[in-house]
């Protein structure tokens, strides 16, 4: 009950007209507040006529790896895109991170601001002064002209690795961070994959009804004859997260991953590619 009521406190309060962050230091655990998240300020908004703002930032952090197990290293993104009323922000470096997070305090909306601990060793120069980073606006980390790597999260970071990987066999990758999963820039995609023709989405969630998922679904619909071969994902097994270290090295993907998905994009691309094994 306690996630719930501090959940619900902070909905009452952006009604009341503040600007409130709730914290969840664990995704899983968000699970006790989905009532507050998904029938409440997700669609107060359109329930009063657009007469009434739920202006809520809730920060989930996702707790992968170290033996925390299935119920403490989930990270269920497209439960939460899937919402209508609903946005979801995702940095993946220091820069965005804060960037999105006065973005999203900003917003008139409910935020859904995740975060990931993996991510937390990460430096970069961050502004001291106040800036947003626009919300529904992608990046091209990596420019490229033979596959688009379209990344999630830490997978972010893996995905520039296996950049460079594929780089060393002349194989030029682009590199995508979303940045904001809902709204999410989908023309950014789109464009990238019209140069490129090929496209792999890696999203550290499982793979049913997933983001990544979402992404091929919508990018197949506006690009059909573009693509040279089918779109490739990167994901979670379909499986709940294990306890093992050794199993969590074979459970979580990284860049080999990535370099083995794009090896399966097309005939002329996978003859240059390295084999792409784990560490």
């Amino acid at each position: 009950m306690f996630k719930a009521g501090v959940t619900g406190a902070a909905i009452g309060a952006a009604m009341a007209g503040m600007r409130p962050i709730v914290f969840h230091p664990r995704m899983d655990f968000m699970y006790l507040a989905m009532d507050q998240i998904i029938n409440h300020c997700a669609h107060w908004y359109y329930m009063f006529g657009g007469r009434v703002n739920v202006p809520v930032t809730i920060r989930g952090i996702v707790n992968r790896g170290n033996e925390q197990a299935a119920q403490h290293s989930q990270s269920p993104f497209a439960m939460y895109v899937h919402i209508p009323g609903l946005k979801v922000v995702c940095p993946a470096f220091p820069y965005d991170a804060k960037g999105l997070l006065v973005s999203a305090v900003r917003d008139d909306n409910p935020v859904l601001y995740i975060d990931d601990r993996w991510l937390y060793t990460l430096e970069e120069e961050v502004p001291d002064e106040m800036f947003e980073v626009p919300l529904g606006k992608g990046r091209v980390r990596k420019e490229g002209s033979d596959v688009t790597i379209v990344a999630v999260s830490y997978l972010v970071r893996e995905a520039m690795e296996a950049a460079d990987v594929l780089s060393s066999e002349g194989i030029s990758a682009e590199v995508i961070d979303p940045r904001t999963l809902k709204p999410l820039d989908i023309d950014l995609i789109v464009s990238s994959v019209k140069k490129t023709g090929r496209l792999v989405v890696a999203d550290p969630d499982w793979p049913c009804c997933g983001f990544s998922e979402h992404v091929a679904a919508t990018v197949s619909r506006r690009a059909f004859d573009i693509l040279k071969c089918p779109v490739q994902c990167v994901t979670l097994p379909d499986a709940p997260a294990p306890s093992s270290t050794l199993l969590e090295r074979a459970y979580f993907p990284d860049y080999a991953d990535i370099v083995n998905a794009v090896k399966l994009t097309g005939t002329d691309i996978t003859k240059k590619a390295l084999p792409g094994t784990k560490n």
